[in-house]
Formats: C-alpha cells, sequence, structure tokens
C-alpha cells in the first residue's frame, strides 16, 4: 500500500512540475514545409516591444464565404495568433459587418467611406452558383490611430483560387506593415525634385500621402542651382533619397553634376524618365493625331556613365491595357475598351523582393531601356510581354489605330526592358571632365548605393475622377487597379534599406485548393465510398473472426 502511495504521489509531483514548467515556457512547433505559421524575425521585431494594445477589427466573417475564402479567413486567424503569441498585446476579434439586416446597409456605407470597398464573389456550392459579398478588410488601431489593412491582393485576371493564394502569402507583410505605420517612427527623408518640369504636385498626391506614412517627404527644387551651387549640394545632402517624376525640361551640367555628388555620397535615387514626348490627352483634339518626337533631357551621358540607356524608342505591345473612347454619334454613343499597344502592362518572373508577386504595372508610351557592361550590378525588374515592336521618332500616333486589326507577325521584338534596379559602387560623370563648378571634397567613387531607372513617368502619375485624385493604378474607366503603387513603394523601401518589410514579401507560401466541379461531380462516389466501404470492411472482418473462431473450437 505504501508503494502504490508513493507512485500516486510521484505522479501528482510529476504533472504539478509540468503544468508549472509549461505556464512558464511557451512553445509553438510549425510542422509545415513552408514555415507558414513562423514568422518572419522583421515582423517579430516590429511588434516585440509594444507595450499597449493593439486592437485588430476584421471583417472577414460570414457565413456564406466560398471555400476559398474560407480558407483566407482561416489563414488570418491563425497569422494573428501567431502575432498574439509574440506579444499578447495583439488583441483581434472578427466582425460581419452584414449580419444584422437592420444596420447593414449603414455599416456598408460607413465602411466604404473609410476606404474598406466591398468585394462581390461568385459562390460555386454542389455545382450551384451564387453571389456574395464580402469585407476583405481589417482596422488596426493604437494610441489613438488606426490604419487600414488590406486582406485580399487583387491580381488582374486571376481567378478566386489563384487571388486567395496571392492574398495568404501576402497577409503577414499587410499586417507587419500596418503595425510598422502604427508603432515605428519615421526615419528616412525622401526629397521630390522640382525645377525641371516635373509632373505637377497634384498627380503625385496619391502616391505622396503613402509615402508619408513611413518616411519624410518634401520638394527640393534645383533651381538654386544656378545661383549657389555649392549650397544647393549641400542641402540635398540632407535627404536620403530622390525622386524625379517626369522631367520635361533638360537639366543643366551644374544641376547634373549637384546629383551626380548626390549619388557619388551614398545618396539614393527614383528616377521616372520619358525619352519620348508624347501623352495621351493629346490626342483628344478633332484629328486624333499628334506627334511624338524624341525629349532630350541632357541625361544621356550620365545615365550612360551607371550603365543604362533610355532609348528615344516607343514600346508598342499587344499585351496592354484598354484605351476608353466614346464611340457613336450625339445622344448614341457609348464608351467601349479598346485595345491600345502604347500602354504595355509590364511583369516579372523574378523573386526579386520588389517584384515578386507583383500585379501587372501600366505604363504610357514606355520607352526601352538597354543596360550597358560595367562594374554596377543590374537587376531587370519589368519587362514588356515577349509580342513587341518598337517604333522610332518623330512619329504620328492616331486614335484610329484602335479600329485596325494589329499583325502579331510584326510584333516580334521580344521582351522589353522598362524598369531596372542598379546597385554598387558608381564612378561620377564628371571624373576626369571639366566641372561646371568647383567642388572643395569631390568624389569619384560611390560609396555602395543604389538607383532605380524607369523608362515612363506616368507610372507615378495618379488620375482624376470629378476633380479628385483616384488611387494610383486605378483605371476609372474598367475598374481595374494595376500594381504600379505597390511596385512605386517596394521601389522605394528596398533603395532606403526597408529590408525588413521587403523580407517579408518574399515569403513563398503554397496554398493547396480542392477542385470544386470535381467535387461536385464525384460528390456520390466519394459519399457511398465513405458509406459503404467501412460496412464492407467490417462485415469481412466478422466473417474471419468468425469463421477462426469456430475452426479453432471444432478442432
Amino acid at each position: 500500500m505504501n508503494k502504490y502511495l508513493k507512485h500516486i504521489v510521484i505522479l501528482v509531483a510529476a504533472l504539478i512540475a509540468i503544468n508549472f514548467i509549461s505556464s512558464k515556457i511557451y512553445k509553438r512547433f510549425d510542422l509545415t514545409s513552408d514555415n507558414r505559421y513562423t514568422l518572419s524575425n522583421s515582423a517579430i521585431d516590429i511588434i516585440k516591444d509594444v507595450d499597449s494594445p493593439i486592437v485588430v477589427d476584421i471583417f472577414l466573417e460570414g457565413e456564406d464565404f466560398p471555400s476559398e475564402f474560407r480558407r483566407l479567413q482561416n489563414e488570418t486567424k491563425q497569422l494573428l495568433e501567431e502575432f498574439a503569441a509574440v506579444n499578447n498585446n495583439i488583441v483581434f476579434n472578427f466582425i460581419n459587418p452584414l449580419e444584422d439586416d437592420a444596420t447593414r446597409d449603414r455599416n456598408i456605407q460607413q465602411l466604404t467611406q473609410r476606404g474598406l470597398t466591398p468585394m462581390q464573389l461568385s459562390v460555386q456550392e454542389n455545382g450551384k452558383s451564387s453571389q456574395a459579398v464580402i469585407f476583405p478588410w481589417a482596422l488596426a488601431s493604437y494610441n489613438g490611430q488606426t490604419v487600414t489593412i488590406p486582406l485580399v491582393k487583387n491580381k488582374i485576371g486571376a481567378s478566386q483560387q489563384e487571388l486567395v493564394s496571392n492574398s495568404v502569402q501576402h497577409l503577414e507583410y499587410a499586417f507587419a506593415d500596418g503595425f510598422s505605420k502604427l508603432t515605428n517612427p519615421k526615419r528616412a527623408k525622401i526629397a521630390i525634385l522640382k525645377g525641371n518640369k516635373q509632373l505637377e504636385d497634384k498627380y503625385l498626391v496619391d502616391f505622396a500621402k503613402t509615402l508619408k506614412d513611413y518616411y519624410y517627404i518634401a520638394p527640393f527644387t534645383l533651381d538654386s542651382v544656378a545661383s549657389n551651387p555649392q549650397q544647393t549640394l549641400k542641402a540635398i545632402q540632407d535627404f536620403d533619397l530622390i525622386i524625379s517624376a517626369k522631367p520635361t525640361e533638360a537639366f543643366t551640367e551644374a544641376e547634373k553634376l549637384v546629383l551626380d555628388q548626390f549619388t557619388m555620397n551614398g545618396g539614393k535615387s527614383l528616377w521616372l524618365i520619358d525619352a519620348v514626348a508624347m501623352e495621351k490627352d493629346s490626342l483628344y483634339n478633332a484629328s486624333g493625331t499628334n506627334y511624338a518626337v524624341s525629349r532630350d533631357l541632357n541625361l544621356t551621358d550620365f545615365f550612360f556613365k551607371y550603365g543604362v540607356r533610355i532609348n528615344p524608342y516607343m514600346v508598342s505591345t499587344l499585351y496592354s491595357a484598354p484605351i476608353t473612347l466614346a464611340m457613336g454619334e450625339g445622344s448614341q454613343s457609348q464608351f467601349q475598351h479598346l485595345k491600345w499597344p502604347y500602354s504595355p502592362l509590364a511583369g516579372s518572373s523574378s523573386k526579386h523582393p520588389i517584384v515578386n508577386n507583383l500585379n501587372l504595372v501600366r505604363f504610357d508610351f514606355a520607352n526601352q531601356i538597354d543596360t550597358l557592361k560595367n562594374s554596377i550590378n543590374k537587376t531587370i525588374l519589368l519587362e514588356t510581354a515577349p509580342l513587341t515592336k518598337l517604333e522610332g521618332t518623330p512619329r504620328e500616333v492616331s486614335l484610329e489605330l484602335v479600329t485596325k486589326e494589329q499583325n502579331p507577325q510584326t510584333f516580334n521584338k521580344g521582351n522589353q526592358t522598362l524598369a531596372v534596379l542598379l546597385e554598387g559602387e558608381f564612378t561620377s560623370v564628371y571624373q576626369n571632365r571639366v566641372k561646371p563648378f568647383d567642388i572643395s571634397n569631390s568624389v569619384n567613387k560611390s560609396v555602395p548605393t543604389k538607383m532605380i531607372v524607369i523608362a515612363d513617368g506616368d507610372v507615378i502619375k495618379n488620375d482624376f475622377a470629378r476633380n479628385k485624385p483616384q488611387e494610383l493604378g486605378f483605371d476609372k474607366w474598367t475598374g481595374k487597379t494595376y500594381g504600379n503603387k505597390e511596385f512605386l513603394l517596394n521601389a522605394v523601401n528596398y533603395l532606403l534599406d526597408d529590408n525588413g518589410l521587403i523580407n517579408i514579401r518574399s515569403k513563398e507560401i503554397a496554398v493547396a485548393f480542392l477542385n470544386q466541379q470535381k467535387i461536385a461531380s464525384e460528390k456520390t462516389k466519394w459519399q457511398l465510398i465513405n458509406i459503404l466501404l467501412p460496412l464492407v470492411l467490417l462485415a469481412g472482418f466478422g466473417f474471419v473472426f468468425n469463421y477462426l473462431r469456430k475452426k479453432r473450437y471444432a478442432s
């Protein structure tokens, strides 16, 4: 009896010890092949020191979800559980804004006003089709601030399964990005260059607003170079990155020297350059025509020294965004979306974090980029589809092109580079050259730095509807949203070494889906197998058992 009690006491003591240790030491094990439930170190760094609650309200809730989006809901919940496991100040709730019929319309209106637009889905259940409305958004609040977090990552032409797969892969980035906006102070400074007739502020307003969530941003004019170049050079060194958005006036040698020395001292730059002067708006006239001519910005030697050349050719391609025109006479006219080869849609098969899992980027009258051999490392970020041709200037461009059948055999120039990343130690454009003004500490070889060159200034330009700026990349005529803003934001993040968020974007997650059509067509077969097979096996086991039992006792 004493021995029995001793065993009981040891067992109870062991259970108490295990319970105490488990309450002090918490560990989760991720056995998935893609480590989808293991947060990136960058994501952990963002939230680990948060000392007051971040409250997350997720509106991806409802009863009539398609199975694909039920998967997205589950992945969202599991991801937030991982965040909460790292820091219990992450608190989240799932809310169905459409649950109560009495408040449904009001909730839709309030969420839409905050930019949380609903999404209409096609639901395939038991071989039947229906429609469902969801809000794939979350709101995160912290210390009086609130940010919106998109749960769906749109991609043009993607099926619902592909949409969910892209979205699941994007989830950790979406929440880490939102939490970063709430918790991380701004650090880097960005200068928007002025003085060479770049895009007006109203065309940059959406992207500038996006950048302000992460960085300090201010205009910087090069006009003062003419009167005080040394002071201008000193002032521009206060910035970490410069953006030149579609300059249309040539740069002077003094301005180029200022920009060159900015690069030599480690400054990053994002260039959006048009080597051809041609605007879509200029075609909306009585004749529907205009002439495209080359534009000399006096930057050829500048970029040539760094390893790229922007050629004054217009890239024409069969894989492009449409142009919307009013067709017909008077009151009978209707807007139609027509093929327009001068608006290339560019993408990338690269796994580089700037373009990995990126939606197509829309260009307008883009030019071709050649990369040149030098010591600078070059990465092609965006390129056209293979069916392209290059059109020299001067050239007449006419809207009548939309009525003509294009011959695919003439589009034989292959993929054309439209955006390139340059990284390394740059050599000064003015090495062994007479400088336009004296510099006391001129630098001929840069520290390691980065530059991105894009052969179209309209990539950064937002449209207008009813005098209100639209989201960058949004086509008000077709309702499609292209990847322009995400691409440019990723580019800026990368240039400024915001590698935390960029590395999260590179995380690959494979999402497996069931074939709904196959499920519907083979439903009865698998039901019979699941019901009858166990019964047959049980009957067979019973027969064999009884047979062996009788045989044993008979002998």
